[in-house]
């Protein structure tokens, strides 16, 4: 079976409406795209919680997905007449061929080295180092693969870090890779907080196919007791907010690392995290900082 993939030039203002009527005008599926993506005029259209940012790129792509032999030109001036446009926007067709799509995604994540001893490793994979801890983790809904430089950051951070049978509570757990790896590197008591359901859930999953044993709690329970090492690996704006709750859990003379810092806010969240305990700069990677740091 095989399909078309029509691709359109539009703005942000007109871009949702057109998928709506595509659909209507018989598309089977309707996406829009940075028409940008790619260059220096690329637009971001997430940021840190609490910013701002417009809905939409100036530059869309609407990408629309047609049977083999629907009429192209009929379909495209349908929707642009329901739109009310004088004319239909510029647009490229291609074929596509029916793909084995499970198998095509899986092909875009191979293991990860995080060092010589600790590897990410997704489900469908052979082991590349059956003597490592090997982290068997699956691309999901849930933040943290290991691909990302914040990761790999408190990753090897862990690997530092860990002693056996520490205590280790991962704030913001996302996946629960960090939370994990402690528990396969050693750590005894370990614990997860995200404040995400899906996030929990993931956590439990992976924890269990990676036979450790760790409690993941959303953020609305709870999180009680003082760790040996405690991580953070979420974002600047909730590391300000969340410094006294994240301090607290450290015990005296134990060590806390936050990551999901660029470089250009490292010196404010060592100001503010001061009040409880000295950070710095523990590693960096490309534009990301590690701050670590031990509890008086």
């Amino acid at each position: 079976m095989s399909w078309q993939s029509v691709s359109l030039l539009t703005d942000a203002a007109r871009a949702e409406p057109l998928c709506d009527a595509l659909m209507e005008a018989g598309a089977l599926s309707a996406s829009i795209e940075d028409a940008d993506a790619g260059t220096p005029d690329e637009q971001a259209q997430f940021g840190e919680p609490g910013s701002l940012n417009t809905p939409g790129w100036d530059n869309s792509r609407v990408v629309v997905l047609l049977e083999a032999d629907a009429d192209v030109g009929a379909v495209l001036s349908e929707a642009a007449a329901a739109l009310g446009l004088e004319a239909v926007p510029d647009y490229t067709v291609e074929p596509l061929a029916e793909q084995n799509w499970v198998q095509l995604t899986q092909s875009q994540f191979e293991p990860i080295r995080v060092s010589g001893r600790l590897w990410i490793v997704p489900s469908w994979h052979e082991t590349p180092d059956p003597e490592a801890v090997n982290l068997i983790l699956d691309p999901g809904m849930a933040f943290g693969t290991g691909s990302h430089p914040t990761t790999r950051l408190c990753l090897e951070w862990l690997e530092r870090s860990v002693t056996e049978g520490c205590s280790m509570l991962d704030y913001g757990c996302g996946s629960g890779i960090l939370a994990i790896a402690a528990a396969r590197l050693g750590a005894q008591r370990v614990a997860g907080v995200d404040i995400d359901p899906q996030a929990v859930d993931a956590a439990r999953a992976n924890a269990e196919r990676n036979g450790v044993s760790a409690r993941f709690a959303n953020s609305a329970e709870p999180v009680a007791g003082e760790y040996d090492l405690v991580v953070a690996n979420i974002l600047s704006n909730p590391l300000r907010v969340l410094a006294p709750a994240i301090c607290a859990h450290v015990r005296r003379g134990g060590r806390l690392a936050l990551s999901g810092i660029l470089r250009e806010q490292a010196e404010e969240i060592i100001a503010i995290y001061g009040q409880w305990l000295p950070l710095q700069v523990a590693d960096t990677r490309e534009d990301w900082v590690c701050l670590a740091g031990v509890r008086p």
